[in-house]
């Protein structure tokens, strides 16, 4: 499969700390000399890991609460029982999304921008048919007043609508024969290859620049973010791109596209009635199918620009037939292959689409069964599971090398010891990565352990007084009480 240029994408590595939080604490607490001070780090890293979880937990109750209300199946009961006003449950949607939005940043979601959607979608995998979602179902005032009171650069076209939320990336192949995708890509082949003969190439590339999104000049994900470091790449494997030969027809082939390996929905319906919002939650969706999650889908058909090219062609094909009946010196064999052609291609059309029309129920259906994770309060559940998973436990990592740092180096400013940390990562760990020191600082400052002089430079205090800052935590109790000690 080489007819065509290698299409490359480009995405963004997602940033942790590649190391177990175990053998980083038992690795920085053999680097402290005294037994005593080495005692007092393991038990301070208890402590915070304690702390920050609970901090989450609270996090997540209220949002569990927030989403009683609004969950679409008993959230309208549950707000009648509150008898509020729609002011006041405006105001309680607008605390839901802010405390999902910190949710899904603390779990690693990431909400798709602009340029993200169009090079999704700007190719073609397992679904071909242009899927449109029917706008007048979905609401329209529940994002737009979120994305007032908090900006978002680039958003997507649909954010006032629903918002899609992805995580991680992977790759998905098919392996099969494609035998009608194969003959539509012969027909489409020559198709072109008449067109240009009969010096119609022009009409049909005008068709072609006008037609459905697979057809627009979009920008490829490696140049939108082609100044990032430490980027994965993967690569696009179509059909449009395999070489015609014997081989490759009448064998089996393999595509490939990029996944997100989980994406989140969030929308709600237009009823003035109802509040409920959705949260639906997919896996290893492939970019280029992104349209089989989309909320409230119409049903496919012939897009206008279809029939065009359907006429069109249909049009083009006969008065060129007719055109050359008219030359003194014919050629029948030539107006056959001509009429042929044209009628084949109509066919072609109609065919393709009754075919991609299964694929798509097909489609839809898998995404039902196979894609779709959880939806609504199970989704919110496994989010919060994901952040006391992986979350915590590298934030508490961040704020544990930070603080261990400015106990060994002293006084830093936030760029000295956003350096420091990633060099000693480097070398007792023999691993890179970008340490996020803005977030540790600040979860420092909150547990009370570091301060800062008058020049704006940190520094820790003590650790037996950073232990008595933090205090005795309810785990440290329930441990004593489980071996017989006293709190």
């Amino acid at each position: 499969m080489s007819g065509k240029e290698k299409e490359i994408m480009r995405l963004e590595r997602e940033s942790v700390i590649p190391i177990l939080k175990p053998k980083l604490i038992m690795t920085l607490a053999n680097l402290i000399e005294h037994n005593t001070d080495r005692a007092e780090f393991l038990k301070l890293c208890k402590r915070v890991e304690y702390t920050i979880r609970a901090w989450y937990l609270l996090q997540f109750e209220d949002l569990m609460q927030l989403y009683s209300l609004f969950d679409p199946i008993n959230g309208a009961q549950k707000l009648k029982q509150q008898k509020l006003s729609p002011e006041e449950i405006d105001v309680l949607e607008q605390n839901f999304l802010m405390y999902l939005f910190q949710v899904m940043e603390k779990s690693n979601f990431k909400l798709t921008t602009n340029e993200e959607i169009n090079v999704a979608l700007s190719g073609q995998y397992l679904l071909n048919l242009p899927i449109m979602v029917d706008d007048s179902k979905l609401d329209k005032k529940l994002f737009k007043k979120h994305f007032a009171d908090h900006p978002y650069e680039n958003l997507p076209d649909f954010a006032d609508k629903y918002i899609i939320f992805r995580r991680g990336i992977g790759i998905d192949k098919t392996t099969d024969y494609f035998f009608m995708e194969k003959v539509d890509m012969i027909i489409a082949r020559l198709w072109r290859y008449l067109l240009r003969l009969t010096s119609a190439f022009r009409l049909e590339k005008l068709l072609k620049r006008s037609s459905g999104r697979h057809e627009k000049d979009l920008k490829k994900l490696d140049d939108i973010s082609s100044e990032a470091n430490g980027d994965d790449l993967f690569e696009r494997v179509h059909l449009e791109s395999m070489e015609l030969s014997v081989r490759n027809l009448l064998s089996k082939i393999t595509i490939q596209e990029p996944t997100f390996d989980r994406i989140i929905v969030v929308y709600r319906l237009n009823f003035k009635t109802e509040r409920g919002i959705y949260v639906k939650h997919f896996k290893n969706i492939p970019m280029a199918d992104m349209e089989i999650i989309l909320p409230e889908k119409k049903n496919p058909g012939l897009t206008p620009m279809d029939w065009v090219k359907f006429l069109g062609s249909a049009i083009v094909g006969l008065v060129t037939v007719f055109g050359s009946l008219e030359m003194p010196k014919a050629d029948l064999w030539v107006n056959f292959a001509i009429l042929s052609t044209v009628i084949g291609y109509c066919a072609k059309t109609y065919f393709t689409f009754q075919q991609n029309l299964a694929a798509y129920q097909n489609l839809i259906t898998q995404s039902m069964y196979d894609k779709q994770l959880d939806s609504g309060k199970g989704t919110l559940l496994h989010l919060c599971d994901d952040v006391i998973q992986q979350e915590v436990s590298c934030k508490v990592k961040e704020v544990i090398i930070s603080f261990f740092v400015l106990m060994e180096k002293g006084k830093a400013t936030r760029q000295e010891l956003d350096l420091w940390c990633e060099e000693l990562i480097k070398e007792e760990f023999c691993e890179s990565c970008n340490f996020d020191v803005d977030d540790a600082v600040q979860k420092l400052e909150k547990l009370g352990i570091i301060a800062r002089d008058s020049v704006g430079r940190y520094y820790c205090i003590g650790l037996k007084r950073a232990n008595e800052m933090i205090g005795t935590t309810t785990e440290e109790l329930v441990l004593k009480a489980r071996h017989g000690g006293r709190p």
